[in-house]
């Protein structure tokens, strides 16, 4: 014949179990708390993102460097495909200056990322500019970097951060495929500390290589014909997505389901075409050329989010 359990025990189970479980509630809490911190080191939401200016970007209008101005030279950047100067305005602003077919590229690619909530420099494209005490006078058309708002605190990994796994991170590397960034070697990728803000961002810069076509063991940019014959999505095998990119960094691309593509898309999907006009105007884009640049991502854009069909719910 069994004992009944005396009442005291019965309590003293309850709240054991109860402990217990408020433990366990706790300790979920306290681990989604710091993820969605961590993500806030890579993106954040974007809100209105139809309310962006793409024209001028983060930086806005009044932060823009002017035409006007003689810039005081510091050194020069012969690293990379482009060279460039790092420059001093009379404020005392610090700018890294890209000169080549790069420039524009990366402040459309840069304003692009910055829309759909990640971080990004401030960025300008300058078609003519002064400089003093350096090489040359009238330096050719350029891409302005604000470097005096953040401090350099390293780079960062793809493969190696605090994002692994995250609908963020993967939809970071689909916004590259929507432009032809075949560039992703982590080099390019920075961790900036802001000055005035004490926060830590992760950054991919100097995505310049944009807006071409991908290819073996390099691809091109600034080229809207080759632009144009590339597409997004491939298909679907085992719930990953194949992507028409034919680059280095392939391994980058194993593990993206249709639920991550149709995300990324449908926040570019809320960018307007008057912010689309602004954009390539921002960057000194002709307009016929901004047209098709325009129509190109559209169409890429739709076919991120038909992956809908397989089941790309959440």
């Amino acid at each position: 014949m069994k004992r009944a359990r005396s009442p005291l025990r019965v309590i003293v189970g309850v709240l054991v179990a109860a402990t217990a479980a408020a433990a366990l509630t706790a300790s979920q809490s306290a681990n989604s708390k710091a993820r969605q911190a961590a993500i806030a080191e890579l993106w954040k939401d974007p809100g209105n993102i139809a309310a962006k200016d793409l024209r001028w970007g983060r930086g806005g209008k009044a932060a823009a460097p002017s035409a006007d101005i003689e810039y005081e030279f510091k050194g020069s950047d012969t690293t990379g495909y482009s060279g460039g100067y790092d420059v001093v305005d009379p404020s005392g602003r610090k700018w890294d200056v890209k000169i080549g077919d790069e420039g524009q590229t990366e402040v459309m690619a840069s304003r692009l990322l910055w829309a759909v909530g990640y971080h990004q420099p401030i960025v300008y494209f300058v078609p003519e500019w002064k400089m003093k005490s350096g090489p040359v006078s009238r330096p050719n058309s350029g891409r302005f970097r604000l470097s005096s708002d953040h401090d350099a605190a390293g780079d960062w990994s793809w493969t190696d951060n605090p994002f692994l796994g995250s609908r963020q991170l993967k939809g970071l590397i689909v916004a590259n495929l929507i432009i032809n960034n075949w560039d992703l070697k982590p080099s390019q990728n920075r961790i900036y500390a802001e000055v005035k803000n004490p926060a830590r961002w992760f950054v991919v810069q100097d995505i310049g290589a944009s807006f071409g076509k991908t290819a073996w063991p390099v691809g091109n940019r600034n080229n809207i014909d080759d632009f144009e014959t590339q597409k997004l999505v491939l298909g679907v095998e085992n719930g990953r997505v194949q992507f028409d990119y034919h680059a280095r960094h392939k391994d980058l691309l194993s593990d993206i389901t249709p639920a991550d593509v149709v995300w990324i898309c449908r926040l570019f999907a809320r960018i307007t075409d008057r912010q689309w006009t602004d954009l390539f105007a921002g960057a000194s884009i002709a307009p016929e050329i901004g047209a098709r640049y325009t129509r190109k991502i559209k169409s890429k854009i739709q076919e991120g989010l038909a992956l809908q069909s397989q089941g790309a719910t959440r």
